[in-house]
């Protein structure tokens, strides 16, 4: 998955846009970036593509259909518009190759980014190419109309070479039309480095340059719930606290494992028994969580009360008025309005000029990853008389940064009103040791960990007396050894230690690069073993689809594994955290600790290459070396 800047497209883009913006930060490699109308030196390019291993690429999108061309050459092109009127345009193929010479321009400034010598003095070190994407011609239209003549093959894609969903698409041809639009006469030898790609990238864009200032929001996507076997283990400490959280609003705080979630769910159920008549909602971020939380609802109501309660007919029969939804699904559905209606609607609910559903209470799982808006249009449905408020979350898991209060969003004090919850049940004591020393290490926000009841802080777990094998730490020189290592050791946790395929994770940070696909390679080693494996987040169907029973291990992004937990986990090629396109390193600091907790009893980090993070871990191997060498002379 390639880096995008924005991380989303806006709305209004158009559908072909929309469709182009999906395509390559699905199918690019994730050492890709790929920004989406940047406004570079006054102009502003539909694409523009830093490729390490190609180099430069700009891309223009026109949404044209058949009906659209009227007559054509390679300069001007004369379009009918919805009006049936003529207008002339500039082609955009010409309007392409000037955006990249604009482009070209500006890099040739920079003497470190051009030759000194030799046949191509003066030019580009690297590569650059430009091209058109059609998103509403397909191939069989380009032929058809004769377009080919006016237009270069190479140099455009139709509709069917950038849509998934099209019999004819790809993914080695759109790689294979990308590196044909470059139209110098040289290729990378070399790819280009870290330095050379941000040296491009503060040229072009200087909003860079102000990193600190400059941070792209990058919610966390897909996140999913605790197993439901896990509900049914419910700790009593976790079901009480559900029980005396009180009336009004409240705000729970709890560091990884100390079953948040349990507890919503738990309170969502009180709250419906006690009052049958109330309209409950569940909100979320995510669309899976959402739907592991109805799961969960769904088994909480159904479950006896009682142990002695055997009518089995007046179990199925519960109804009840809990609505669980992720935002943006309730903002379409429900409220029938999108993200950006949201300034606007509210500032007709201050004037009474709007009517929106009512809700007696209102539970938010995650809260740290929602927007302040969201809480604000949150707040004006919540029933003035009930303020049935119940708000979840943990800062250590967050991914950016909450600019105002929750009393400043919601309009309510929750001073006196909220429990911490520092008791990790999910994972060994060793574990949640190891998470935290790496967290404290490397958070900026180390100096917010304290224990007292303060809003804005960051809670220090503490574990529970369970213990466990510390975590290994395994450093090899390539990912095709890594591979193996991490497959034969599932193999003989799966047939020592009795520890079931379906407990088993395997975490990656990044999918593939322009050098290895690493799921590929992965996938691969565990086909070696004869190891059934189910890849989590190979697309959205997937994700819908998950089964944690089924039994094969299974492989998950980093991002869509908070909230799960197994029995044992592997974080695979560490070496590519923090990331080197990731600007904010707090976030992948938050996305390793949450990798980390994940683990119940086993867990496993490995690496083949070097980065900020792999050396702290050097460091504890080191440690760990002289500990067991002392131990040797004293025994």
């Amino acid at each position: 998955m390639a880096y995008t800047i924005p991380e989303t497209i806006r709305s209004t883009a158009t559908a072909g846009e929309r469709l182009l913006f999906r395509t390559l930060k699905t199918y690019l490699p994730e050492d890709y970036i790929v920004y989406y109308e940047p406004e570079i030196h006054g102009r502003r390019p539909d694409f523009v593509i830093i490729a390490p291993d190609l180099g430069l690429l700009v891309l223009e999108v026109k949404d044209y259909t058949k009906n659209t061309l009227f007559q054509i050459n390679q300069d001007e092109w004369t379009l009918i518009t919805s009006s049936g009127e003529q207008t002339k345009t500039k082609s955009p193929m010409k309007q392409a190759k000037e955006y990249m010479f604009h482009l070209v321009d500006a890099l040739k400034k920079d003497k470190n980014l051009i030759h000194l010598e030799g046949k191509y003095q003066f030019q580009l070190k690297f590569p650059y190419g430009y091209g058109t994407v059609f998103t509403r011609l397909y191939q069989k239209d380009f032929i058809q109309e004769g377009l080919y003549s006016v237009i270069e093959p190479h140099l455009c894609l139709a509709r069917d070479e950038i849509d998934p969903d099209h019999e004819a698409f790809s993914e080695e041809n759109l790689f294979e039309k990308i590196s044909n639009m470059f139209t110098v006469p040289y290729r990378l030898r070399i790819p280009l480095t870290k330095e050379e790609m941000d040296s491009i990238r503060y040229h072009l864009f200087p909003e860079v340059r102000i990193s600190a200032e400059f941070k792209q929001p990058v919610p966390y996507q897909d996140q999913l719930l605790l197993s439901l076997h896990d509900i049914k283990t419910m700790d009593l400490h976790q079901e009480n606290l559900a029980k005396q959280i009180g009336d009004k609003n409240r705000l729970i705080r709890g560091v990884a494992g100390s079953g948040k979630t349990l507890i919503l769910g738990s309170r969502a159920k009180i709250l419906a028994k006690e009052h049958p008549e109330w309209k409950i909602l569940i909100l979320c971020y995510n669309i899976s969580l959402a739907r592991n939380i109805e799961l969960m609802i769904h088994h909480m109501m159904h479950e006896p009360d009682s142990l002695f309660d055997f009518d089995d007919q007046a179990i199925t029969s519960k109804s009840h008025n809990i609505t669980v939804r992720n935002f943006h699904s309730w903002l379409k559905n429900d409220l029938k309005i999108s993200d950006r209606d949201i300034p606007s609607l509210l500032e007709k609910l201050k004037k009474k000029e709007a009517i929106l559903p009512m809700y007696d209470a209102i539970l938010i799982d995650e809260g740290q990853d929602f927007e302040s808006e969201w809480f604000q249009l949150v707040s004006e449905l919540l029933n003035p008389e009930t303020k049935s408020l119940l708000l979840v979350e943990d800062r250590a898991q967050t991914i950016y940064k909450r600019k105002r209060s929750y009393a400043q969003d919601t309009g309510l004090s929750f001073q006196g009103r909220s429990k911490i919850l520092s008791i990790n049940y999910r994972n060994t004591a060793q574990i949640v040791k190891f998470a935290w020393d790496f967290y404290q290490s490397h958070s900026a926000l180390k100096n917010k960990v304290v224990t007292r009841e303060h809003e804005g802080e960051i809670i220090a777990p503490q574990s529970t007396r369970r213990k466990g094998p510390d975590p290994a730490i395994v450093k090899t020189d390539s990912f095709f050894k890594e591979a193996k290592i991490i497959a034969k050791q599932i193999k003989k946790l799966n047939e020592q230690r009795n520890v079931p395929l379906s407990e088993i994770l395997i975490l990656y940070r990044v999918k593939k690069t322009f050098k290895m696909s690493y799921i590929d390679v992965l996938k691969r080693a565990l086909e070696d073993e004869q190891i059934n494996y189910y890849w989590l987040t190979e697309n959205t169907e997937s994700k819908r689809s998950f089964e944690k029973e089924e039994d094969s291990v299974k492989i998950s992004t980093i991002d869509s594994s908070k909230g799960l937990d197994f029995q044992a986990v592997f974080i695979v090629n560490v070496d590519n955290m923090p990331f080197a396109l990731e600007e904010d390193k707090e976030r992948e600091v938050s996305l390793l600790y949450i990798g980390m907790t994940r683990a119940k009893e086993y867990l496993c980090l490995s690496y083949s290459g070097e980065s900020e993070f792999t050396k702290y871990f050097d460091g504890i191997m080191e440690k760990r070396d002289v500990v067991v060498k002392s131990k040797g002379i004293s025994g």
